[in-house]
């Protein structure tokens, strides 16, 4: 991170997401929560919207609001697609978040392919 950023987003585009077992948008909020309280931010909300395919593809979105922002997820699950985001600011990296959720997916699903992960620096200072 740029030292002088003072926010981190991560964005995460995952392929083949197909669990071995039964997996709805209230496990991905625990994944998420769980990776938070680890990292040392402080939770706020939770929430997840689960999506049965009448008016949406189905799959969830699950988001769980930080003090220092935000870690989201949104899946098409009949597509195997699975969009993940931290944006964290001040002194919490959101790298620690991501970490924690990347090696719990890989246990959940072995076959999941991680096409894009960028980071981006947030709250930059004007140019001199």
């Amino acid at each position: 991170m740029n030292s002088n950023a003072r926010g981190k987003h991560i964005f995460l585009d995952f392929t083949e997401f197909f669990p071995n077992v039964s997996f709805e948008g209230h496990d991905m909020l625990v994944l998420m929560k769980k990776a938070i309280e680890s990292s040392g931010a402080r939770e706020v909300h939770a929430h997840v919207e689960e999506f049965d395919g009448t008016v949406s593809p189905p799959g969830f979105a699950a988001v769980v609001l930080i003090d220092e922002s935000h870690v989201s997820a949104h899946c098409y699950s009949d597509r195997g697609l699975l969009a993940i985001d931290a944006f964290t600011c001040g002194n919490t990296d959101p790298t620690t978040i991501i970490t924690q959720l990347k090696q719990a997916l890989r246990i959940l699903c072995p076959r999941i392919v991680l096409m894009q992960e960028k980071s981006v620096d947030r709250f930059l200072p004007p140019e001199a």
